[in-house]
């Protein structure tokens, strides 16, 4: 089940409006399937379909995956969205198609707060990505503690939307368990009044436990790249899969 974030449509209409609308967090991943000549991409967790879209406009083949159908329809009336492939649901959907590279950006990662969800996401990403194909994917540095500044006084926007009327938005940070971190956004929609959460919970692994979940699931740890947008707070993994 998806977070309210991407699964209620009315916020899933906005969410690219409260986001940085450069998304420059995307450009190393586009720079990466030049980098490693992906012909085929797999975006896993593709949200509102931003870096799926981008991927298809330079022509590479590329399949969009999530599990908010919400999200999905804001994805498929963005341009080049019609040479996406789309798919509804989890990382099990996958199974039996195969691609050069697949991606994890923002915090896909850490969603998966079991490990029995993680590795099960990590060996169908071995099953489906070719020999010598990557994996890569960011997850948030822990020592940084970057949940102390998602705080309303950090974090509050307001905007005011065509069609929409203006619309305020806020992180609470509601418990923090390490590795767990739970949080909530709040939208205030002032047209109707209406006021819609969001609470989300993400792991925190360290690099060493990843990395010993990429060995566990038949990867080799190939880099750990800094963010460029947000530098020396996340590590940027790229993995390869045995071949060539």
């Amino acid at each position: 089940m998806a977070d309210m974030l991407f699964e209620e449509p009315r916020l899933a209409e906005v969410y690219d409006l409260f986001d940085s609308a450069e998304r420059p967090d995307l450009d190393p991943y586009m720079a990466m399937a030049d980098e490693f000549d992906a012909k085929s991409v797999i975006d896993l967790g593709c949200g509102t379909g931003t870096l799926a879209c981008r991927l298809a406009g330079v022509g590479k083949e590329v399949i969009g995956i999530d599990p908010a159908a919400a999200s999905l329809k804001v994805a498929s009336g963005k341009a080049y969205a019609e040479r996406v492939r789309w798919i509804h649901g989890t990382a099990a959907k996958l199974a039996g198609l195969q691609a050069d590279l697949v991606t994890m950006t923002g915090n896909v990662a850490q969603v998966f707060i079991t490990d029995e969800e993680w590795m099960s996401t990590l060996r169908v990403c071995r099953d489906i990505i070719r020999p010598g194909g990557r994996l890569v994917f960011e997850v948030r540095d822990p020592s940084k503690e970057a949940w102390k500044k998602w705080t309303r006084e950090h974090t509050y926007q307001v905007m005011d939307v065509p069609a929409k009327g203006k619309i305020e938005t806020w992180i609470d940070l509601l418990d923090v368990q390490l590795p767990f971190v739970t949080f909530r956004h709040t939208f205030v929609f002032h047209r109707d009044g209406a006021v819609i959460t969001s609470d989300s919970t993400l792991k925190f692994r360290s690099k060493s436990e990843v990395i010993d979940s990429l060995s566990g699931a038949n990867f080799h740890v190939e880099d750990i790249r800094d963010a460029p947008d947000r530098p020396g707070l996340e590590f940027v993994f790229v993995a390869r899969c045995p071949g060539r």
